[in-house]
Parts: C-alpha cells; structure tokens; sequence
C-alpha cells in the first residue's frame, strides 16, 4: 500500500462489482466492525440516495489499482458514511477521507441551516478508531442509532426455522419489475417516504446490485404489496442481510414481515450462508420485537455523531 494520500475519483455504476468484492474483503480481513454488510453499498448508493446523480455523491479512492476508500454524501439529506481499507484505518487517509465526506454532504445539503444545522454521521460502538477521528474532526456524539442484529443459519438440525405462513388469501413471492407500483406505494406507507413508481423502478430496480429475485413480497387478496423485505448475500464471508425490511399499515399484525423474512431466510440458508444479519432503528419497538422473535440477538449498537454545518461548507480543521 502506497504511503501517499489515495487519490480520489467519482463512482460509476461498473464499479459496484470490484467495489462489492473489495469490501467483502475488507470485511473477512477485519470483521464487521466499522464496515457493516456488503449488501449495505447498493442499498446506500441507491435506495437511499433516491435517484440523485452518484457521480457527484459517492466517492471512491484509490492507491494503484486497488479500492481503498469509498464515501457515500448527503444519505438522507445530510449524512453521509465512509469506509476505508484495513491497513489505513486511523491513518491521514482515513481523516481525509472523513473530512472530504463532511464538506461534500455540507456542500450538497439543500435545507436551511437553521432548520438542518447538522452534517451527520454513524459509527458501530466497537470502532474506537473511527470514534476517535470524528472527535478530532469536532463531531460529538447524539444519539444511539441502530441495533446491529445477527441469527446463526449454519445447522438445520440443531437450529431449525419456522416455515412461512401467510394468512389466507396473501401471496408470498418474488418481486417482479411490474411490482414498481406496489412497492412505492408500500414503501411510502412503512416509511412515510415519497416514492413513486417510476423512481423506484429507475432508482432501485434496474440499478447495480439489486436483483426482484431478492426482494420477497406478501401480496394481499386485493393485488396490493403489503409486505416486503429485500436479503442481500455476501457469499464470500457466508452473512445473508436484510435492508429494508417493511409492511404498509394496512396491514400490521398479521405476522407478514415474519412470512416474508422467513421465506427469505430458507433461501439464504440454501445458498450457503452461515448467519444472517438486520439492522434498525433502536427506538422501534415493534421492530425489535419482530426480530428477536425470529431469533436475531443484537451485536453492536451503531451511534449517531454530528458536527456543525458551516456557511460554505468547508472544513475549518
């Protein structure tokens, strides 16, 4: 690895193959901690940046011919992550990697600054380096975010799962391109979000990554999405992911989220992964619920750190 400062690109939709394979290197290299699941990066590249051109939002850097760095700006309007290779955690190209994300997302940032005053960023508690940096940075901690849950899958026979069930009348089944509709709608009601048919389908469905094969739905009597949850494998450390998981609010407590996430985990099982992992948010109740039902135990808690925007977003470090 070069002792120079990484030299830093724009992202383009054919480099989610050598990226999806570089971090899932860097995750049997150094674990999960500070690195998540490699399903994570298209997740974020794309649903969550909702269509914004990932040209001028997600970043790569590199030293010769390999990844080493990769930041995702303005995840939910002003967050962003950044991930780097093993050998430079806690180095000045890590710190120049975090500083370049904070003045990207600060640059980019459309709310007023009075109501949006934050750059924000999150961190598993087990990253004592990455805590570390953004306090150099001036980020301080706010908040828990998420949960970090994980279930054994390895054995059949020693941890055997439930068989879906779905109630009478409700499909369980693959998403298919013409679901578009159907699963904005579902995903607007789960998350009180604005998809439309046309963004999804552009956003997420025909983007790197995501597959209809792995996105499991409960299609109610009336035709409608009423459930859904996506898996994401990473075949090279055996870890399935679920990101999002969701059920419109027409139809809560009818134990949908559980039949799909359930029939996806028989498929993942089948494809050879070791465990299975969810994320979410550690204030929801009902979710938490749902996941340890299922046998999910949580591992790490991920913690919400922020810092100031300033007027010009840049860094003043």
């Amino acid at each position: 690895m070069t002792s120079h400062l990484p030299r830093l690109r724009p992202y383009s939709d054919v480099d989610l193959p050598r990226l999806s394979r570089t971090f899932a290197a860097w995750i049997a290299e150094a674990g999960r901690c500070g690195y998540d699941h490699v399903g994570e990066v298209p997740h974020r590249i794309y649903e969550n940046l909702r269509g914004r051109p990932v040209g001028e939002l997600v970043q790569l850097w590199e030293a010769g011919d390999e990844i080493v760095g990769l930041g995702i700006n303005l995840r939910f309007g002003a967050a962003f992550d950044v991930f780097c290779a093993p050998a430079l955690r806690g180095t000045a190209a890590e710190m120049a990697m975090l500083r370049t994300a904070y003045e990207t997302t600060a640059r980019a940032m459309t709310a007023d600054p009075v109501t949006e005053p934050y750059v924000l960023t999150d961190v598993f508690d087990c990253d004592t380096t990455r805590i570390r940096l953004l306090g150099e940075l001036g980020f301080a901690r706010f908040r828990t975010w998420d949960d970090v849950t994980v279930r054994e899958l390895a054995d059949p026979l020693d941890d055997p799962l439930d068989e879906p069930v779905a109630p009478e009348g409700f499909v369980l089944r693959t998403a298919r391109l013409a679901d578009a509709d159907g699963l904005a709608r579902a995903r607007n009601s789960a998350f009180e979000a604005d998809w439309t048919a046309e963004l999804y389908r552009s956003a997420v469905m025909t983007r790197p990554g995501y597959s209809p094969e792995r996105e499991i739905v409960a299609e109610a009597p009336d035709g409608r999405i009423a459930a859904f949850a996506v898996y994401w494998l990473d075949r090279h450390n055996r870890v399935g992911h679920f990101e999002p998981v969701g059920t419109h609010r027409d139809f809560h407590r009818r134990g949908l989220a559980r039949a799909v996430m359930l029939t996806a985990m028989h498929r993942m099982r089948a494809a050879g992964m070791a465990t299975v992992t969810v994320n979410y948010n550690a204030d929801n109740l009902p979710a938490q619920r749902l996941y340890a039902g299922l046998g999910f135990r949580r591992e790490h808690q991920t913690y919400g750190f922020r810092r100031p925007r300033t007027a010009a977003g840049q860094d003043s470090c």
